[in-house]
């Protein structure tokens, strides 16, 4: 006669078949990645890469699919709703340690989704103006945004946004009232500046080095723990008096939550694969990015975690509160 128990443990056996038979076979047709943004974007451009140096590894295609809007929690609403069988992915970005503290978001980007690995760190935001402006330095810009409040303009792009966020802080920790202008990203932002259509901006690196090659626009200081290498040059907010100044950002892929364990770990295989290639470390710093080197699902998750506590210090300044997800 066979115990309760046997038969409690045979269920649980049975029940877990499905899902090993399905990982064995793990991919047996494409993989999409939701990109919550849109093309050619600092989340889109190295997903793209990865995307099409992984899909020579596992001989499957691997399908981009761009859903802009709402900061990034369009993208995460479409990929947390779809089946946890590896074939829906998602790039989660620093947005997801944003988004929560500023608009209703109806998923927990941590707790709903089965992290897979970083594909990239930064880059990092740059403090930019326009450089026909007379500032040289940071403090320069300070003392007469100080002395005439109102008068200078920073370009934005949204108020749940990096470069938003920190201007919100300069202007607490600076005690200036520089105005924030809402473009539709940091990049048509930083191309106003050197239009001279806007005093300065919060940019991404890889918008803003080349305009300053060009001479079109100064960078008074980088907004990362480090220098950047390439533009070393240009001091941090850190060493000009304004600490924990941070905003390098970051990119990771992730799954929707109850995906198979094994089809996780054969993505983060794949993934670090790629990302630790000589090749795509070479195209992200180029564009200001950094690879990290001990890439796990538990590092991204950890990262997640403590950028959201971060971001709610951060919120709080503007006056925001975390808000609940709605479900």
């Amino acid at each position: 006669m066979i115990s309760p128990l046997s038969v409690g443990i045979l269920a649980a056996l049975i029940a877990t078949l499905p899902a090993a038979a399905q990982a064995q076979d793990y991919p047996a047709r494409a993989i999409t990645i939701v990109v919550p943004f849109a093309p050619g974007g600092l989340t889109d451009v190295p997903v793209r890469l990865l995307a099409a140096m992984m899909q020579e590894r596992i001989g499957q295609n691997i399908v981009i699919e761009n859903k802009p809007g709402g900061s990034g929690v369009v993208g995460g609403t479409y990929a947390v709703r779809a089946a946890p069988d590896g074939y829906t992915l998602f790039a989660n970005s620093i947005a997801d340690a944003q988004n929560l503290h500023y608009i209703p978001v109806p998923y927990s980007a941590v707790d709903d989704f089965a992290m897979i690995g970083v594909i990239t760190e930064g880059p990092p935001l740059v403090l930019i103006i326009d450089a026909k402006l007379p500032y040289k330095s940071l403090a320069e810009l300070i003392a007469d945004a100080r002395a005439n409040p109102t008068k200078i303009s920073f370009g934005t792009s949204g108020p749940a946004t990096s470069p938003a966020i920190a201007l919100t802080q300069l202007n607490s920790l600076g005690k200036t009232e520089i105005v924030g202008v809402p473009y539709r990203g940091s990049g048509e932002a930083a191309r106003n500046v050197a239009a001279g259509g806007i005093d300065g901006a919060f940019a991404f690196y890889s918008q803003a080095k080349p305009l300053a090659d060009d001479g079109k626009i100064r960078a008074l200081a980088v907004a990362s723990a480090q220098r950047i290498a390439t533009w070393a040059d240009v001091p941090t907010m850190d060493e000009l008096g304004f600490p924990n100044f941070d905003y390098s950002g970051f990119v990771g892929l992730a799954a929707p939550a109850k995906t198979p364990p094994a089809i996780v770990a054969f993505l983060n295989k794949e993934l670090n694969a790629v990302v630790q290639s000589q090749p795509f470390r070479e195209r992200m710093e180029a564009l200001g990015m950094t690879v990290p080197a001990d890439n796990t699902p538990e590092k991204l998750a950890d990262l997640l975690r403590r950028e959201t506590v971060r971001q709610a210090a951060l919120a709080k300044l503007s006056g925001h509160a975390p808000l609940a997800p709605q479900r």
